[in-house]
């Protein structure tokens, strides 16, 4: 099974989001705030070559110089998820031989970085995730609604609550 990063990242914020994208069920597209942090996306680092797609499976934002690999994000409001898609990132291409020294998360509408390493530790902890997340996608039926303070801003609200 392909694990997308945005797979890994949507495990740390709402297993139900994961269960329904992993069907095909995307309500992304007319929601604004993800329309917002697209604009920012193309707006940002804008020298770069983004969307680096690698084994058809996870689209890194950009890499400078095959060391330091970015991911763009428009707030810190879900950083636990970011974090672990920069380290899922780094994983996914240590596995296909490719070292990379650190992540690094933009968040340039409030000029903000933070640094992220993959430690030994957090090898395993990715493939206890990436096991759940087989698990959860495989569920006959979605999860339960988490009911969380991040559901009001989430595209799947009104699917879950209305």
């Amino acid at each position: 099974m392909k694990i997308t990063g945005i797979m890994f990242y949507y495990y740390f914020v709402c297993p139900r989001k994961l269960w329904h994208f992993s069907k095909g069920i995307s309500l992304e597209d007319e929601n604004e705030n993800v329309m917002l942090g697209k604009l920012l996306d193309v707006s940002s680092f804008g020298r770069e070559k983004k969307h680096i797609m690698i084994d058809n499976t996870v689209n890194v934002d950009f890499i400078k110089d095959w060391k330091i690999l970015h991911e763009i994000k428009k707030s810190k409001s879900i950083e636990e998820a970011s974090i672990w898609q920069v380290k899922y990132y780094l994983y996914f291409l240590k596995k296909r031989g490719i070292e990379i020294e650190k992540g690094i998360l933009d968040y340039p509408k409030i000029k903000r970085r933070e640094e992220i390493f993959l430690l030994k530790e957090d090898e395993k902890k990715i493939e206890d995730i990436l096991k759940e997340i087989e698990k959860i996608v495989n569920m006959e039926k979605a999860p339960e609604k988490i009911n969380s303070k991040i559901c009001k801003k989430c595209a799947y609200y009104e699917y879950c609550y209305i």
